[in-house]
């Protein structure tokens, strides 16, 4: 059984979504709720997983005691090529398609390893605001999520400016060359 110490500590699980620009924020956000004594368990897909430890080596992702890394199945069929990219629009359908039944495994899996080990029941949910799916696993077990939304302070600018450059007209983009 584990400790007490350990066992009272909050246990965030991050999942971003897996792509670069969503991965090292979401990891960044990861690593602060570590500092202040956070246990984080943080979602890779597989695919990304085996990437990270393909060009890093077999051991890259162990991890502390109390920042572990986990993978769940993203849905697309395996790559041949361990350089290739994941098609986006493939991604975003099969992550919002197949993911909600690993994700809550996955929870289901932790909070069942707090009874017999060091680690915490999970506590929170801080997922990326791409991965909705969720917040679903997150209701149906009663555990609080905060929606991460990993943009950069330039695209969320884009973001707010997007109804004023409509309604000047400026924006959706016609085709000038059509003329």
């Amino acid at each position: 059984m584990g400790s007490i110490g350990e066992q009272s500590k909050p246990h965030a699980v991050c999942i971003p979504y897996p792509a670069q620009g969503h991965i090292n924020p979401m990891q960044k956000l990861a690593k602060l709720l570590h500092y202040k004594g956070f246990h984080v368990t943080f979602v890779h897909t597989e695919y990304n997983h085996k990437r990270l430890l393909n060009s890093r080596g077999p051991h890259a992702l162990d991890g502390l005691p109390d920042f572990r890394f986990a993978a769940i199945p993203d849905g697309l069929p395996p790559s041949n090529s361990a350089e290739s990219t994941q098609d986006i629009p493939s991604l975003c359908e099969s992550t919002s398609r197949t993911c909600l039944q690993p994700f809550r495994e996955l929870l289901l899996k932790l909070n069942e390893q707090s009874r017999t080990s060091d680690v915490p029941p999970v506590s929170c949910v801080v997922s990326d605001g791409a991965m909705s799916f969720t917040t679903k696993v997150a209701e149906e077990l009663g555990i609080p999520e905060v929606l991460f939304w990993t943009t950069s302070a330039c695209g969320f600018l884009g973001y707010t400016q997007y109804p004023h450059l409509v309604e000047k007209g400026l924006t959706p983009l016609t085709d000038i060359g059509a003329t």
